[in-house]
């Protein structure tokens, strides 16, 4: 049986091709779909909201940080995707003990489209992913062409009660970069929890309120707008900052048409 490294290190027996695979990653999931793999994923979690098809049609194994064991044991899976940020630990180190469970790390655009073509490999669509990689390349080399002439001051607010935002490591903080946008918590690691001052201090002049996790709306623009009259506030898409597979085909676009915004 082929062996495959993961991308913590982590060497892994993995049937080539895998016929039955669990994603218990979103973005991978959407992945999957577009390297071709069909009925060949048999399980996904409840936040796998794309492709919409699969959503509604395809076993879910619960969330993706409450995996559901016995309903994996009944898929009988030939390979579980998992991910050292969205899993828990200790829910993937128990799979492990009965299943190949390859885990990505993901935190900027290089790991991501390292995932993809490992996870192509895997798979055995080398050459979708292959296809699939150059076109996002392609891509977030002409966002460069649409930076702005100075990088504004910018903050990322991912929760709400408390506020949250995102730090340096985290692959949204690498969207920010390339994008022109200087991320002022990209002094803190991960994601700190802040508050309106903290965002007052650093001189803010643009604030992203992401649709995910928390759905920030216009009327938290509203709110936030009465303690930072000076900056400019903008609701944005988290899955074009946060979805690190087949939707960074996507990204530069909607990208390119906020910096116009901006």
């Amino acid at each position: 049986m082929p062996v495959y490294t993961d991308q913590l290190g982590n060497t892994v027996e993995i049937s080539s091709p895998p016929q039955r695979i669990v994603s218990l990653v979103p973005s991978q999931t959407e992945l999957l779909y577009h390297l071709g793999l069909g009925e060949r994923v048999c399980g996904i979690t409840k936040f796998c909201v794309h492709p919409e098809p699969w959503f509604r049609s395809k076993t879910r194994v619960g969330g993706t940080k409450s995996v559901k064991p016995a309903i994996i044991e009944q898929l009988d899976p030939d390979l579980v995707l998992a991910n050292k940020e969205e899993n828990s630990k200790d829910q993937v180190a128990a799979l492990q003990k009965h299943y190949p469970v390859w885990v990505s790390d993901v935190h900027d655009l290089d790991s991501a489209l390292d995932m993809i073509s490992r996870v192509g490999t895997i798979a055995d669509a080398g050459e979708k992913a292959g296809q699939i990689i150059m076109q996002i390349q392609s891509g977030f080399n002409q966002l460069e062409t649409l930076h702005p002439a100075r990088k504004p001051k910018t903050a990322y607010l991912i929760w709400r009660n408390p506020y949250m935002t995102i730090g340096s490591g985290t692959f949204i903080h690498d969207m920010l970069h390339r994008c022109g946008l200087e991320n002022i918590f990209g002094d803190h690691n991960r994601y700190p929890e802040i508050g309106v001052e903290a965002i007052r201090q650093k001189n803010c002049e643009l604030l992203l309120l992401s649709s995910e996790p928390y759905p920030f709306k216009e009327n938290h623009i509203a709110e936030l707008q009465q303690q930072l009259s000076g900056t400019s506030i903008i609701l944005v898409d988290g899955e074009m900052f946060s979805w690190y597979g087949s939707r960074l085909l996507e990204a530069p676009g909607y990208f390119g048409q906020l910096l116009k915004k901006i």
